[in-house]
């Protein structure tokens, strides 16, 4: 079925208007992402008594609702987008603290609520909600004097930040904090608070070094190897050895027989042994498409919440990107942290489409308007 530039539907108009390259890299890193959980799961499953392609499975399972997701999404209005932001940031807030109420515990933490069969992180969905609120808050502060947008965006930034402290989830703390700083940095803000947002992070992190013991322990490995078990790491690094150039093929590499998250934290290194350096840049370059195109957008924006909402919604993908291969190249200490369309997981999936739906939805061209027939003839005369 072919479209029309004529055609004045809801479909036509978002077709000539999204940034068709950007939605169809989006679409192969969710293809990559199927590819490779069939190479990475089968082996985690086993070990667990699971059926081999149970993972992979539930992967292409989350596939169809955050291909929706995407989709509805980018359909969506700039107003419709901050109102659907609005509700996602107000219910994942509500569930996140939930969890801490009644979800269940995985591994000392509260961070996930039953839905049915499956347990959903509600934090995933909280990270892009609350980057188009401080966006909003921030440039509407700053058009409106009478409103108090930075106060208000301080606000929703604390509440997330207060209950991921409480589940506990550091690794997703400390992504908000850099997400948060990011957003006020674009917008543009006195170095006191730069330097303040540096002291909080580095109090955060010290309080996290000395209460929680997990913490403690890798960042000790981390400096020290010889101080702790380095087994996931050195399996990681091995990986990528025996992966060389062009890998050892689908099935043939062995670090996934042995890494506990190869389907989740560790896929990277998987990828590394099996499909090689190769695929590892291929895999690099198309996240760093992605970032380029979203952060180039932005700059163009004349509108300064568009250009504030695309900035933060783009880290949201570049910075866990960055740390989840950074971990498995053995740069930052153990965390798990998906990387964005490729690990296996519904919450990350589903959340990481509806943030990049949400940086269709508003990046998408607006209409330029056309001076009348009669009025170009006068100008041209």
């Amino acid at each position: 079925m072919l479209i029309s530039r004529s055609d004045r539907g809801l479909v036509a108009k978002w077709w000539f208007t999204v940034d068709r390259g950007l939605l169809a890299a989006v679409f192969l890193l969710m293809a990559a992402g199927v590819l490779f959980s069939m190479a990475a799961s089968p082996s985690v499953a086993l070990r667990i008594g699971l059926e081999p392609f149970f993972f992979f499975k539930r992967q292409l399972f989350f596939l169809a609702p955050a291909v929706a997701v995407l989709m509805v999404t980018s359909l969506l209005n700039e107003r419709q987008a901050r109102r659907a932001s609005l509700l996602a940031y107000v219910v994942s807030v509500a569930l996140m603290a939930a969890a801490i109420a009644v979800g269940p515990e995985i591994k000392g933490a509260h961070r996930w609520v039953d839905v049915g069969p499956f347990n959903l992180q509600p934090s995933e969905f909280a990270k892009p909600a609350l980057v188009v609120m401080v966006a909003w808050f921030l440039a509407e502060g700053r058009r409106r004097r009478e409103i108090p947008g930075q106060i208000i965006a301080w606000v929703l930034f604390a509440t997330v930040l207060a209950i991921l402290a409480r589940q506990p989830d550091f690794g997703q703390a400390v992504l908000v904090v850099l997400l948060f700083a990011t957003l006020l940095m674009v917008h543009g803000i006195p170095w006191v608070v730069v330097i303040g947002l540096g002291g909080m992070a580095v109090g955060g992190l010290v309080a996290a070094y000395r209460v929680l013991p997990h913490v403690a322990s890798r960042i000790d490995r981390f400096l020290n190897p010889d101080s702790g078990d380095t087994f996931q790491v050195d399996t990681a690094i091995q990986a990528f050895r025996n992966g060389g150039a062009l890998g050892t093929g689908p099935g043939g590499g062995i670090a996934k027989n042995s890494l506990p998250d190869s389907h989740t934290d560790f896929v990277f290194a998987v990828i590394g042994e099996e499909f090689g350096l190769v695929a590892c840049l291929t895999v690099i370059g198309l996240f760093a498409f992605i970032v380029l195109r979203v952060l180039r957008q932005a700059k163009r924006e004349d509108d300064p919440f568009i250009a504030l909402a695309l900035t933060g919604l783009v880290s949201i993908f570049a910075l866990q990107a960055i740390i989840n291969m950074a971990v498995n190249a053995s740069l930052l200490p153990a965390k798990g942290m998906t990387l964005p369309f490729i690990s296996y997981g519904g919450s990350s999936l589903i959340a990481m489409a509806f943030a990049m739906g949400l940086i269709l939805a508003l990046g998408r061209r607006k209409p330029q308007a056309r001076m009348p027939v009669g009025q170009l003839g006068h100008s041209a005369g």
